[in-house]
């Protein structure tokens, strides 16, 4: 569910577990899956390796998944996405390529949780040994994201510019049959819910980052607060100037769906 929470990532399944071993291969020698910004290594990734994300946002709606393909743009901005759903201490397990593959995620529907203290009980993790650790880690995490959202926006707003150029040409299209008029349907939804679904995303996280930096400041005050208090007014800025068009209220709000399928604007 994925607008309305965070995940608790459980014990991964015997499934599961075999499936990373033949993703990674030999990389459980020692190389690490993660890359740039907490991405993937190139060639661990396929085409689709975040296709789910559409999927998932649409099951959380309660509105079917489209079973036509992603075009570049779709696909590009499913995986500018998932970063910016992702929860940022999660981007450095060994196991992330099971993660960017939604794997766990259809296994344990059911563990995803809402916890604006987690990312400081993360900080607080012994892999951080100092205050200075915990804090350049708050400010790195913080910077990500906000090098992420510029290109997210842009794709985000290229598909939506293309999708109403759909919609608007499927008026027209006499002998389109019904499954293909439901699928096309069902793919515009997908990308509004997941804009709506990173919108709340990133809403959450400053709340995350804030909560954190307001604690950490209590516990162990450094003058790097203030830097990191500016970085996160940054991000804040960042995302109330994102210029994208109105999406579904998801957290917390039922999505209404009208009788022809689409969503309820």
């Amino acid at each position: 569910m994925p607008p309305r929470a965070r995940l608790r990532r459980e014990t991964l399944s015997p499934i599961a577990l075999l499936l990373a071993l033949s993703v990674l291969g030999g990389c459980l020698g020692g190389c690490s899956s993660i890359g740039d910004l907490g991405t993937l290594q190139p060639d661990l990734v396929t085409d689709n390796i975040h296709a789910w994300v559409g999927r998932e946002a649409a099951r959380d709606a309660g509105l079917p998944a489209s079973h036509n393909n992603l075009t570049d743009d779709e696909r590009t901005l499913r995986d500018l996405a998932f970063p910016l759903i992702e929860p940022p201490y999660d981007r450095q397990r060994w196991d992330a390529v099971i993660y960017e593959y939604g794997v766990d995620r259809f296994m344990h529907r059911d563990a995803w949780i809402d916890d604006p203290a987690a990312y400081y009980r993360h900080l607080q993790g012994d892999f951080l040994r100092s205050t200075a650790a915990r804090y350049n880690q708050l400010m790195d995490d913080i910077r990500n994201d906000i090098v992420r959202i510029e290109p997210f926006v842009e794709i985000a707003r290229s598909v939506v510019d293309l999708d109403r150029r759909r919609e608007a040409a499927m008026a027209h299209i006499a002998d389109l049959s019904p499954a293909e008029r439901r699928n096309a349907q069902a793919r515009v939804d997908e990308n509004i819910l997941i804009i709506a679904w990173v919108q709340y995303s990133l809403n959450e996280r400053c709340a995350a980052y804030r909560f954190a930096l307001e604690h950490l400041a209590a516990a162990e005050p450094e003058s790097e607060a203030g830097d990191v208090d500016g970085v996160l007014t940054q991000l804040q800025q960042a995302i109330a100037a994102d210029g994208l068009p109105q999406t579904p209220q998801l957290a917390g709000l039922p999505v209404v769906a009208t009788g022809d399928g689409a969503l309820s604007r």
